[in-house]
């Protein structure tokens, strides 16, 4: 064997493709994969946002220190980039192509067994509304189908390679196959639903044109399959302001058939709604809201997911699934599919055989319910790098910078002997923010400011401080669309937001977030109150996102996981300590 000392000089050329080059790749390179399916990036590594593009298609991002970001190659990680063309050569490729060293023989042996792993097995339709649990190979059929939650689930057997499956199963198996690490690829099609003529228009109501940008349509074409991919069910992964309802809306225009919406609330039903009629060709009385204020079903209904898991005691049903079944839906969409509450997990899986469209702009779900997505909803369809929309102009270029403060001096021993969840409540309610905020505001006097918190009281605190109008859950739904209009036409510049402020709001113009607390590590959040500044500014002008953090307390670890997010589209993150007087 040709020693290292020989090849490392050579010319690069020469020492890769030497025939006892194997022991050597080029030092020059980024990455460095483990045995245990690790990766490790260098971030100050000139290859550094190839590599990080080229890998994030089939990894998750872990960590995201100052220097190394380590990121973990998963079975799911792996079926999401299967489904969406990705195949095993080609993932191992991407890692020779960035790795230091020999990528270890069991990753890649890991990698061809998962990805070959998806579609394997997959249900198809089969005469009577059947379906039939079929696979390439019998053995592996045959020993799953013992196990005992399997069994239960199926048929009797058409052949060595086939099963048939009760539709009202078709759900629950997909679970458990995914559950026992085989996910079944669906290819059982979809009822059609009853018709609704839909067509989008080429102008809007204020008669500006109205185009489907590239981006959107292929990802609404994904969704919707062809002859050569099958499609129906999955899920579209789009930045905040990039555009995923207009995707909704395209796919329905695509469709033609009665749909169901799902949304986070009554101020994202109600951007629905104005969307829908803004742009397609449906009237007013073609939509029905079904929330806590009002129950319609129409041809196309918007229900918020609080009504859909309403129940009057724990133990008792939820009332309003039926609205599930209410019409021949020909398709279901899912907003913000992140936030999807576990119970309609449930009824999503009896419901297999409506198209499901989920939307969100993260895959992270904080419940550990990503496997049922890609089962339930269905896998990754499309999505697209954050950076790269930003690059051509389709959201705002971001900045994001982290202020750290300390507490103060006759804080800083009490919080010592205080029990975790009080430390993390004093860190978050670290009454140095409220300065650091005042001389933020002053700083951006001509800029549109969201003010962004966890806890009642601080938000509160601040709106008595600076005079400013608030939003939380106990707003009336009157009022919040009453703020968020004066703020989209400049009466107001500035609004403080709890909770409810990290999803379905559109105001466009904001191009300034302060968070003052949080969901303690939510990466999930930090991708929704991002999202609120994201959206294009008419004058180009940069957005800047701060987190206001308190040094040496439990709040500095939760927000060091949420830089993850950040990180993993690729932002810079800036750090910056404050003295406060």
């Amino acid at each position: 064997m040709m020693p290292y000392s020989i090849l490392k000089d050579l010319p690069f050329w020469q020492a890769h493709f030497h025939p006892q080059a194997f022991v050597y790749m080029n030092p020059a390179n980024p990455l460095i994969v483990q045995s245990n399916n690790t990766l490790f990036l260098e971030v100050n590594n000139d290859l550094y946002r190839p590599a990080r593009d080229a890998v994030g298609v089939f990894a998750h991002l872990e960590k995201s220190p100052e220097f190394i970001h380590t990121y973990s190659i998963t079975p799911l990680s792996l079926w999401n980039a299967a489904s969406l063309g990705l195949t095993a050569a080609g993932i191992i490729d991407r890692l020779e192509t960035y790795s230091k060293y020999p990528v270890p023989p069991n990753v890649k042996t890991d990698i061809n067994e998962l990805v070959g792993r998806y579609g394997k097995f997959t249900l198809e339709s089969f005469e009577n509304d059947k379906l039939l649990l079929k696979s390439i190979d019998a053995d592996q059929l045959h020993y799953l189908t013992l196990h005992p939650k399997v069994k239960p689930l199926l048929a009797e057997q058409l052949n060595e390679r086939a099963f048939f499956v009760p539709a009202a199963n078709r759900g629950i198996l997909k679970q458990c196959f995914i559950g026992l690490g085989y996910p079944v690829q669906d290819l059982a099609g979809y009822v059609d639903g009853d018709p609704l003529p839909c067509a989008l228009n080429e102008t809007c109501r204020d008669n500006e044109s109205f185009t489907i940008r590239e981006y959107q349509r292929h990802a609404a074409e994904s969704f919707v399959g062809t002859d050569a991919q099958a499609g129906g069910s999955g899920v579209v992964v789009l930045p905040c302001g990039a555009g995923k309802t207009i995707v909704g809306l395209y796919v329905m225009s695509l469709l033609q058939r009665r749909t169901l919406i799902l949304a986070t609330g009554v101020t994202a039903a109600r951007q629905w709604r104005e969307e829908l009629i803004d742009k397609t060709s449906l009237k007013p009385e073609d939509i029905g809201e079904y929330s806590g204020e009002t129950k319609e079903i129409k041809p196309v209904t918007i229900a918020t997911y609080q009504i859909l898991t309403f129940r009057k005691r724990k133990k008792e049903d939820f009332i309003h699934f039926g609205i599930f079944n209410a019409e021949n839906w020909g398709l279901i969409i899912y907003d913000e599919v992140h936030l999807l509450p576990a119970p309609v997990f449930k009824f999503t899986a009896e419901i297999q055989a409506r198209r499901r469209l989920g939307l969100t702009a993260t895959l992270i779900r904080e419940d550990g319910h990503e496997a049922d997505v890609f089962s339930l909803i269905g896998p990754k369809k499309f999505d697209v790098p954050w950076k790269d929309l930003e690059k051509q102009g389709w959201i705002a270029t971001a900045r994001c910078r982290e202020i750290r403060i300390d507490l103060p001096a006759t804080e800083k021993l009490r919080y010592l002997s205080l029990t975790a969840r009080e430390q993390i409540r004093t860190a978050y309610e670290n009454p140095n923010k409220l300065p650091v905020v005042r001389d933020l505001l002053k700083r951006h006097l001509n800029d549109r400011v969201l003010i962004m918190g966890q806890y009642l009281d601080q938000l509160h605190e601040f709106a008595r401080e600076f005079e400013m109008p608030i939003i939380t859950g106990s707003t009336p739904n009157t009022e919040r669309s009453e703020l968020y209009q004066r703020f989209k036409v400049g009466q107001i510049s500035t609004l403080i937001l709890s909770k409810v402020g990290n999803f379905a709001v559109d105001l466009p113009d904001a191009n300034v977030a302060i968070q003052i607390s949080g969901s303690f590590g939510s990466r999930q959040e930090e991708a929704q109150r991002l999202g609120r500044i994201l959206r294009p500014k008419k004058d180009g002008s940069q957005a800047i996102f701060y987190s206001i953090v308190t040094r040496e307390s439990k709040e500095l670890d939760f927000a060091m996981k949420r830089q993850l997010f950040l990180a993993e589209q690729g932002y810079s993150y800036e750090i910056q300590f404050t003295e406060v007087e």
